[in-house]
Formats: C-alpha cells, structure tokens, sequence
C-alpha cells in the first residue's frame, strides 16, 4: 500500500462527496480513519471478516482483542444482535449518540474476526456527523477500534492516525480534534448488576442515574485480572517510561520535585505532567499542563496528545500527577495507569 490518502473535512456539514470516497473504500473491503467525539476509528467493514484481519494487522493488535461496530441508529442493531435487555432500551436513549458502549449477543451476520470469536459483539452510536454520515453512506456497521499502532497512546487528531498509520491504511477523514478524548465507556449487562468494562466517556454516576447500582470491574485495578480482553494488554503507552503519583496535591508535588530531580542527577530528560493548578509550582524546564484538575474534561482531551508530545520532545521519563476518580477521573486515572504500565506511587 502507498502513502495513505488525508481529506481535510468540514466536522459541522461533511461534504457528500468526501463521504462517498470514503464509504467506497469500506464498501470494498478497505480501511478509512475517521473521527469520533471520543478518539479517531480505523473503519472497516463490521460484516467482513477479511476487513477486520486488515484492522488488526494494520494496528498490529492482539487477534484475542474484539472490535467495537459502529451503527448510525438504534434500529440498526435488530440486524446484528439477538436481543437486548430493557435496560439497555433505557441507556440508548439517553446517552446514544454518544460514548457509550453495550455488550450484546450477536447474531450470525458479525463474523468471528470482528468479536474475536466472541458470542457477544460491542455496539455503540458515535455522536459524530462525520462518522454517522460514514456508516451511513457506506450502508453497513463500521468495526473500528482506536486508529494507534497497539500499545501506544490513542489518535484524538489527524496528524497523530498519519503519524502511525501511513501506508498501512487507505484513508483519513481529518475532521479536526475529538472533544472527549478518551474512548467510550463499555457496559455489560449480562450480569445481576451492571459492569463497567472499561471506564470512559460515560461516567459510572450517570448510568448509576438511570440504573441504581453499577459496578466497576475489578480487573481494572493494579495486579487484577480484567474480564474484558483488550484490558490485559499493554495501552496508551508512550515511548518514555511513567510514572503516576497520588496522594494531596501537595504531597504529589513534593514526591514529583523529588523525583525529578533524582532522574535528571542521573542523567535523565524528565517531563512532569501537571495541571493548569500546579504546574507554576515545578521548576523543570518540561512541564505541561494537561488541563484543569477540577474539569476532568479538559484533562482527557488533552491527556493522549499530551503523551504524544512528551515522545516527540524525547524525555526519557514522565511523571505523572493523579486526579480524583470521581465522575470523568476514572477514565482518565484508567488511561494513565495503563499508559504507566501500573508503575504507581501514592503518597
């Protein structure tokens, strides 16, 4: 494959044509990047079992790990799933579109490549035009997990698909940055209290608003093992070796100073990721802001971006601050963790 091909989209009024180009492309087996409000999709076709083996050897990502489908509306899942349970009638209309992935029994028409021989497939309605008008015009759900190489942090821009995926996919509709940041929240409800998978852009205490009690996987915590396959492999991670402090601000600033300064004796290039409240309060020269620690939104739009540039500036450490898990904080404490490899001091 050649270089792959970029299209500079309009996100608010997708120009038709561009569309059509990019559905062309899925309609015939091929892979096309596009943008979601949570990070960027590689696409293919949800019905095409060859289309999920070229996501996967696109991404380089574990056979084992199954894929999210795309679908434009609520009627469309009566063609892939068996049934669905009445609260997930409850939960699709309040938050589809939008970051919220539920887990269903599928019905034959999803292969085995696209649930990596799963029985049950994940669903989800992106609250993007773009990529609804993609799904839409190529006439079939869209698989598309993060457009990353496996391993490294997720795509929340253009340039950041092009920069892993050049030459190993056909084309990127660049509809500017992903507002959410972080990839949806998968809910399973299979069970007799419903199960955060993986915490995201839907925070436990709004499915708690509508369901009562919900319950986070306890996989997800250090030294677990998750329930959900594509938790147990390594995510996010940037070229430099992490490292996330909890605790007080105040003691997360002093252990970070202390830190740093014990890398850089040793020779180390060290980049401390802080918030818009603490990052005055370092004095190393690579300090970034990754947003406001009392608007976790701001924090994961920001957060895979901001690993992106500590590779580019090529730091050999990152020490990360710690956040409240409350509401959004969860998913971004989730990423950072996983980015961290769980290397985690509290203090």
């Amino acid at each position: 494959m050649g270089k792959t091909k970029i299209i500079l989209m309009n996100a608010q009024h997708p120009e038709k044509e561009k569309i059509r180009e990019a559905a062309e492309i899925i309609k015939k087996g091929g892979l096309v990047a596009f943008p979601t409000e949570t990070v960027y999709g590689l696409g293919g076709n949800a019905l095409d079992e060859h289309a999920a083996e070229k996501i996967y050897a696109a991404k380089g990502r574990p056979q084992d790990n199954p894929l999210i489908v795309h679908i434009k509306a609520i009627g469309d899942l009566q063609d892939i799933v068996e049934d669905f349970p009445k609260e997930a009638g409850r939960l699709m209309e309040v938050f589809w579109p939008g970051p919220l992935t539920i887990l269903f029994r599928k019905k034959p028409v999803i292969p085995a490549g696209t649930t990596a021989g799963l029985d049950t497939v994940a669903v989800r309605m992106p609250a993007h035009r773009i990529a609804l008008e993609l799904i839409e015009a190529a006439g079939v759900p869209i698989a598309a997990p993060s457009a990353n190489l496996s391993g490294k942090p997720s795509p929340t821009c253009a340039s950041d698909v092009y920069e892993d995926m050049n030459g190993r996919i056909d084309m990127i509709l660049d509809g500017g940055p992903c507002p959410v940041g972080v990839e949806s929240t998968v809910l399973d409800l299979s069970g007799p209290v419903p199960l955060i998978l993986r915490p995201g852009g839907i925070t436990k205490e709004e499915l708690e608003n509508i369901l009562g009690p919900v319950e986070v996987d306890p996989g997800l915590l250090p030294g677990q093992k998750p329930r959900s396959p594509g938790q147990k492999y390594r995510h996010y991670a940037p070229h430099a070796r992490m490292t996330v402090v909890e605790g007080s601000v105040e003691h997360q600033i002093e252990k970070i100073i202390e830190l740093a300064k014990g890398m850089e004796n040793l020779g180390k290039r060290v980049g401390i990721m802080a918030t818009a409240q603490t990052r005055h309060r370092y004095p190393n020269t690579i300090v970034i802001s990754v947003g406001d620690r009392n608007a976790p939104l701001t924090i994961s739009s920001n957060l895979f971006a901001v690993l992106r540039k500590f590779d580019r500036m090529g730091v050999d450490e990152i020490l990360a601050e710690g956040i409240s898990k409350e509401g959004l904080g969860l998913a971004v404490m989730n990423r950072l963790y996983k980015a961290a490899g769980y290397n985690i001091i509290k203090v």
